[in-house]
């Protein structure tokens, strides 16, 4: 019996454009390590992180307030963009994108911070 050669996808999730590989490449992810979470002054929706890049400590600013408590990101390595340009959010300036999953909609909502499975030193880079 001959094997059928796999379709590709049939497009990319959300109607989003096709990043090439070289795209990919242009961003640098790495683990993080949360060493404190404050909830924003100026925004309801909005966490201040303080995360350990390896020696290098910044801060990010993620939209989690409404889906989960801050203790959950408290010491969890956490996978953050880090080259992207500093962004300010409601007058605090953010330094990298922590990602993270969606899933539901209005009330049902979900979101969940991505993490390592296992120990990663912080800094260590994601490819």
């Amino acid at each position: 019996m001959t094997q059928q050669p796999s379709q590709p996808p049939a497009g990319p999730a959300q109607g989003k454009p096709r990043a090439t590989f070289d795209d990919f490449t242009k961003l640098d992810i790495r683990v993080a390590k949360v060493l404190e979470v404050k909830d924003h002054p100026n925004a309801d929706k909005l966490f201040c992180l303080t995360i350990d890049l390896g020696g290098e400590r910044r801060q990010i600013i993620a939209g989690l307030r409404p889906y989960m408590p801050a203790e959950a990101l408290l010491g969890r390595n956490i996978i953050v963009v880090t080259n992207l340009e500093p962004r300010k959010m409601r007058g605090l300036e953010s330094n990298g994108m922590l990602l993270a999953a969606s899933f539901g909609e209005g009330d049902n909502r979900k979101v969940v911070a991505l993490t390592t499975g296992g120990d990663a030193p912080p800094g260590s880079p994601i490819s």
